[in-house]
């Protein structure tokens, strides 16, 4: 029972309510042990470490990455340039084989291998999959499981399901359902049930083009409104911890921020998470006919308790889009940069879209996506019910953070960037007027702490005893850009995994899962659908402990508890 001592930090630790506290840190076995065991058991540390004048917070952790599954896939084929062209394939001497590197470099998405790097080096320890087909999920798995360092989950798609979707337009018992949602979470080992567009992934393959809240879909009848309510109270009794994981109709519309929050209401006060909002906060004032609804988005959102959100910040420069909403990727193609894109469909479960995309400071509507995802992060009054993401690589590569920490950070930053932007843009903002500055603190919620509340981790995203010694020292920094790039040290399970931004050691990452309780009874009806119209077997749909364990790659399993009681 060796012990690590992490002397002198200056601690940030919202979930203990420390803020910026110099404190030692005690490591045993991979788990934090409180200061008083630590010292009464009057053992020396065997590795002591010094953090004086540092900041110490607790691994970050990313709620929405597109890390896993097949677009992932598609997304690294489509754009091989993305992948040549990273310095990191350029061999450190001649003899070394560049092309051995490729499969695992690049900066729009990068191979599995580099995805664990990267978060490393930045103090990240965790990452989650926001959507996983059913169908699809052992190659979700086995993608997640071939990223290293960090521990993983991802949030199972359901709401433009065939099954699920018959059933509610035949007024099938609520119970049937939600049994329904609950053995789709277990068979795939999901963390959560994201919807993406309800109903509206479907109702494009009947040639619908467009979905709102409260419009039926065409072929069953049903709208995205029953949906997100169905689901949104099968989570709730089926006691998952992270509430529903909803993309909203009207991705990218202008207007959209009507259905946005039509959307919110849907859950009737449940625990509901918008996810990317940014790209669902449009609005359809001035001569454009598109401007930001940042205020109306936040204000609804500070009205309603029961909502959170992530943003899905952009930030400038080449990126690929990757989505399971079909609906609006078709949509997008036109706006291909570089000019190629791909569709694609899976046992008419849920699909995709990928397409490349350039944002860019001069293009007016670019340039107002970038205002709209900062105005929400500073308008939002409560810090735990906002998480950081840029949607990767939707908005920006997982790379961006630390960037994004230096605009929240920084007002003085902030208007800089303000000034470079397309001046009729500029002059729709409200940004230049916001004074609000993110404190340590306040990154420490929406990185850690605020992200491991809403999944349920209770062990992560915090620095009390017990938890698991994910932790991230940084070298204070004005420019806080330099500073979250590069951690002096950054710690997994206790190991001192990489230091100054070099990594020292690629521990397998671990899974996190949820098993909630359902009528096994459901399976009948689940397996007569199958056979009927699957090509796949009932037999291999649901992932065993032992197959998830080789999915992992050797990496722990983390089931979730449910919560003892639900959520009303």
């Amino acid at each position: 029972m060796s012990l690590t001592r992490l002397r002198n930090g200056i601690v940030y630790d919202p979930a203990n309510g420390i803020d910026g506290k110099q404190r030692d840190i005690y490591i045993r076995d991979g788990r934090i042990v409180s200061n008083d065991d630590a010292r009464n058991e009057n053992i020396a540390a065997e590795r002591d470490f010094d953090a004086s004048g540092m900041v110490v917070m607790a691994g970050g952790i990313d709620l929405h990455s597109h890390i896993g599954g097949g677009k992932t896939n598609l997304s690294r084929l489509l754009l091989p340039e993305d992948h040549r062209n990273d310095p990191r394939a350029v061999p450190d001497r001649p003899s070394e084989g560049r092309y051995m590197r490729l499969p695992s470099c690049g900066t729009c998405t990068p191979g599995t291998l580099a995805t664990g790097y990267r978060y490393a080096e930045m103090g990240y320890t965790a990452a989650f999959e926001p959507a996983m087909i059913a169908s699809n999920a052992r190659h979700a798995h086995l993608e997640m499981g071939d990223t290293p360092i960090i521990d993983h989950g991802a949030y199972v798609m359901m709401g433009n399901d065939e099954l699920f979707l018959q059933m509610l337009a035949a007024n099938d018992d609520f119970e049937h359902l939600r049994d329904y949602v609950g053995w789709t979470i277990n068979a795939s080992k999901a963390l959560g049930v994201k919807v993406v567009n309800p109903g509206g992934i479907s109702a494009f393959k009947f040639n619908q083009r467009s979905l709102d809240v409260d419009e039926k879909h065409v072929h069953y009848g049903i709208t995205p409104r029953e949906v997100l309510k169905t689901l949104t109270r099968a989570l709730t009794e089926l006691r998952v911890p992270h509430p529903l994981h909803v993309h909203s109709s009207n991705l990218g519309v202008p207007g959209n921020i009507e259905s946005t929050i039509k959307t919110m209401d849907a859950a009737e006060g449940l625990p509901i998470h918008l996810t990317h909002i940014q790209f669902h906060s449009y609005g359809t004032e001035g001569p454009r006919k598109f401007s930001s609804g940042a205020r109306a988005i936040a204000e609804a959102v500070n009205a309603r308790p029961n909502v959170t959100i992530d943003v899905g910040q952009i930030i400038f420069g080449q990126t690929v889009t990757a989505s399971g909403d079909t609906m609006m990727q078709f949509k997008n193609a036109p706006l291909a940069n570089p000019r190629k894109w791909v569709l694609g469909d899976i046992e008419c479960d849920a699909g995709c879209g990928v397409v490349p995309f350039r944002y860019r400071e001069q293009s007016y509507v670019n340039a107002l996506q970038w205002i709209i995802g900062l105005e929400i992060f500073l308008l939002v009054d409560d810090p735990w019910r906002v998480s950081m993401t840029t949607d990767h690589p939707n908005g920006a590569p997982l790379t961006s953070y630390p960037h994004l920490i230096r605009l929240l950070m920084d007002k003085s930053f902030r208007d800089e960037q303000l000034d470079k932007l397309q001046a009729d843009a500029k002059t729709a903002s409200a940004l230049g007027d916001i004074t609000r500055e993110f404190s340590l603190y306040d990154i420490a919620i929406i990185t850690r702490a605020g992200p491991a509340r809403l999944l349920g981790l209770t062990d992560r995203g915090h620095l009390g005893a017990g938890a698991a010694a994910d932790i991230a020292v940084y070298r204070e920094d004005a420019d806080r850009e330099r500073m979250f790039t590069s951690p002096s040290y950054v710690f997994k399970d206790g190991e001192l995994i990489a230091r100054d931004g070099t990594l020292l050691k690629t521990p397998a990452g671990g899974i996190h899962y949820v098993m909630p309780d359902y009528d096994r009874a459901i399976e009948k009806r689940v397996r007569a659908f199958t056979e009927a119209n699957l090509a796949s077997k009932f037999e291999n749909a649901a992932i065993g402990d032992n197959e998830i364990c080789a999915c992992c790659n050797g990496g722990r399993l983390l089931p979730v508890a449910c919560f003892a009681t639900d959520r009303r």
